[in-house]
Formats: structure tokens, C-alpha cells, sequence
């Protein structure tokens, strides 16, 4: 495998209205690997996504962070997806007027991946057929009126459409019951192939037993201070992070920093 197919994050560091996030982390993510994130609430973890995709609210205040041998930190957040970084939002914005088959459309195009209608609706009407989502959801507007579980079913369909080199998926299970959640799971494991590497984000280990990543990383305090198999996802969910992070110290660190950390 080429190490040009992995995100590599060193140090990384940023900031958010002056106040400091993410303080020194370190992550690798490997094409055709699955990855998950854990870790309290206010660590970081969504941060980190942004801070990944370029959204110029989060500032970087040090360290790197490269995909695929390019440095991401200089480039918009457009540039970063022509790279292959896509990122899942945990709240999708809903844009009314603007029809999911209009949108996924241009989205394929400034890829440069423009196709004839026929071709781009034969395309679609696989992609939604294999993710088991009902034809009459691309003729409806981005998200509005969206059930949450929609809104996710959406974001799988973007990914499962645009064939990222990397998804960073930001608690993609947040609010869904365990239908929908099993449903979402079941998408993004069709998604998951040798060619994409899968940051999945999340607060509830759950999902990770459809999904059974690679490795399992918790992030503490703006860096990532443990790594191992699921198993670690699975005492996470027996125990909670006190016993894998000092007693005391996850609620501690969630009330103090949940505040200006998203």
C-alpha cells in the first residue's frame, strides 16, 4: 500500500474564537482502513473534522496534516474535496430549491466527473437501488423536511455517489434510532472499499459494531491518547472513559471544555 494513499496528521494544533482545541494530534489513516474516533464530549473530535475539511472558522495554530502526499493546510475547503476528502456532517444543512438529483449532479461536475443526463441518471438510480433508498428522494430539495434519519441517509448517498479517497464521518449516528442507525451503518460498509480510507467520529460505540474498525483512537483534551483494536471500543461502552482516561478525569475535561469546542 502507498503511503501517499493515507491521511497523515502530526501535531496538529487549532484554534476556535482564540481558544485552543486541538493541541498536538497525531493520526494516521490509511486507504482502505476504517478508523474510528472517540472520546467525551468537548474533546475535539468534531474540531478535528473541520479543521481537516478547511472550514475557515477553525484557525491552525501548528503541526500538519497531508492526504495523499499534498499538504491540506493551505487549501479551501473546495480544493481539499477535488483532493478526495469528503466529510458527513453531524447537522446537515437543508437547501430548499435545490433538488438532490440537481445537486449531486453538479457535485459529480466539479469533480470533473460530468456525465450525460441519461448516464448520470442511470448512475444515481444504481447507486440509490444498492443503498436501498427510494427513487422519489431525488427529486426532493436537499435535506428540507429531511427526518434526521434522511438527512444521514443523504450524506451516505453523496458519499456512496462521489467515491471519496477519505471520509471523515462527524457522529453520522447522532440521533438515529437503531433502525436508521443500522441502515446508515449498512451504507457506509457498501461504501467502504481498498480505496478509501473512513475517519468515523463518534460518542456512542454502537455503530461501530456494524461498522468493526481497524482501530480505535480517543481523543482527550485536544490529542489522541489511546489506540487500539474494538475491544477498546466495547470497554469504552461497558465502562466509560474514566477507567481508560484516570478516574474523574472525562467529566472533568467534558465540563470544562465542552464550551467553545464542538
Amino acid at each position: 500500500m502507498s503511503d501517499t494513499a493515507q491521511l497523515v496528521v502530526e501535531g496538529l494544533r487549532a484554534s476556535v474564537e482564540g481558544k485552543e482545541i486541538l493541541n498536538g494530534v497525531d493520526l494516521v489513516v490509511p486507504a482502505g482502513e476504517i478508523h474510528a474516533l472517540m472520546g467525551p464530549n468537548g474533546s475535539g473530535k468534531s474540531t478535528l473534522a473541520y479543521t481537516l475539511m478547511g472550514h475557515p472558522s477553525y484557525a491552525v495554530t501548528g503541526g500538519s496534516a497531508s492526504f495523499a502526499g499534498t499538504d491540506l493546510l493551505p487549501l479551501a475547503a473546495d480544493e481539499r474535496a477535488r483532493l478526495g476528502v469528503f466529510l458527513c456532517f453531524q447537522y446537515p444543512t437543508s437547501i430548499p430549491g435545490v433538488s438532490v438529483v440537481n445537486f449531486l449532479r453538479a457535485a459529480l461536475k466539479a469533480q470533473g466527473r460530468e456525465m450525460p443526463a441519461r448516464e448520470f441518471l442511470r448512475t444515481l438510480s444504481a447507486v440509490m437501488r444498492e443503498l436501498n433508498i427510494d427513487e422519489s428522494f431525488r427529486s426532493r430539495y436537499i435535506n428540507d423536511g429531511f427526518s434526521g434519519g434522511e438527512k444521514k441517509r443523504m450524506e451516505i448517498l453523496q458519499l456512496a455517489l462521489l467515491r471519496p479517497r477519505l471520509a471523515i464521518l462527524d457522529e453520522t449516528d447522532s440521533g438515529l434510532d437503531v433502525d436508521a442507525l443500522r441502515t446508515v451503518a449498512e451504507g457506509v460498509g457498501k461504501v467502504a472499499g481498498p480505496d478509501m480510507g473512513l475517519l468515523v467520529i463518534t460518542h456512542y460505540p454502537r455503530i461501530l459494531e456494524y461498522l468493526r474498525p481497524d482501530v480505535v483512537h480517543v481523543l482527550h483534551r485536544g490529542r489522541v491518547v489511546v489506540s487500539g483494536g474494538h475491544d477498546l471500543a466495547r470497554r469504552i461502552e461497558s465502562d466509560g472513559y474514566d477507567p481508560i482516561l484516570g478516574a474523574g478525569t472525562a467529566g472533568t475535561a467534558a465540563r470544562n471544555e465542552t464550551k467553545g469546542a464542538l
